[in-house]
């Protein structure tokens, strides 16, 4: 039909997909405890011209992993580990105190501190997520959370705040990988319980969603809301996976 896009072209006004240029993505040693990614034994570098190195060899053998993936061509789409090491390469690298201090913001005003008035299902879903929550972050942090029903803005005791500030990675791989988690979640206390091993992502996700579940329970799904709570939750595991992947370095 005239004016329809071909199968499998770009939409309209976008780039086409880079082809794929090389045969083989692999893994080198710098030899400075950093591990680099090469394809065809050459080194990658991110948009920014960093060199795409990390100091875990399972998370360099991951991105090369997603690099041997790709097919005929480049679909960063695909390639969750890689756009979130290339964005604490090229941007977290050189702004670790404002992004630290984003998610410190997040936790002044965490999702789990706002409580619904009702219905009375939502509100016992609410407590049965969230108060477990905030007793281990009382217990890990020796933070204490202040509730608010509504919307009503309530403020959270600074001994808390600075509390979860200490509690930050100071690297910026770590930082991505959490702001990220925090953000899609919004919940600053969520995205540090899954970081620190308390949950898990899909426990995580499920808690970040409780108020849309409940109501869907109630009213039904709608198809393009849940395809698109799908597509946050993927990165949202990804980063998860990726702050595993640096676990032990």
């Amino acid at each position: 039909m005239s004016g329809e896009t071909p199968r499998g072209a770009p939409p309209p006004g976008e780039r086409p997909l880079p082809k794929r240029f090389y045969k083989e993505a692999g893994v080198a040693e710098t030899g400075e405890g950093m591990y680099r990614v090469e394809l065809d034994g050459r080194p990658v570098r991110t948009p920014g011209r960093n060199l795409l190195a990390v100091p875990s060899r399972p998370l360099a053998e991951a991105l090369a992993g997603e690099w041997a993936a790709q097919g005929e061509v480049i679909n960063p789409l695909s390639m969750p580990l890689t756009r979130l090491t290339n964005s604490a390469l090229d941007g977290v690298e050189a702004a670790r105190e404002a992004v630290a201090a984003e998610i410190v913001r997040y936790a002044g005003s965490d999702l789990i501190c706002y409580r619904a008035e009702g219905p009375a299902r939502l509100v016992a879903r609410q407590a049965e997520h969230w108060d477990p929550l905030l007793a281990w972050a009382r217990d890990e942090f020796a933070a204490v959370f202040v509730l608010s029903e509504g919307i009503r803005f309530v403020d959270q005791p600074e001994s808390s705040i600075e509390a979860i500030a200490r509690a930050l990675p100071t690297d910026s791989l770590r930082l991505a990988g959490l702001n990220l988690m925090t953000t899609l979640s919004g919940s600053a206390l969520i995205a540090l319980a899954v970081w620190r091993g308390y949950l898990s992502p899909e426990a995580a996700w499920q808690a970040a969603h409780i108020d849309e579940l409940t109501q869907e329970e109630a009213w039904g799904t709608d198809r393009e809301a849940m395809l698109r709570r799908e597509m946050r939750y993927q990165d949202f595991a990804s980063a998860s996976f990726y702050l595993r992947l640096l676990a032990n370095c």
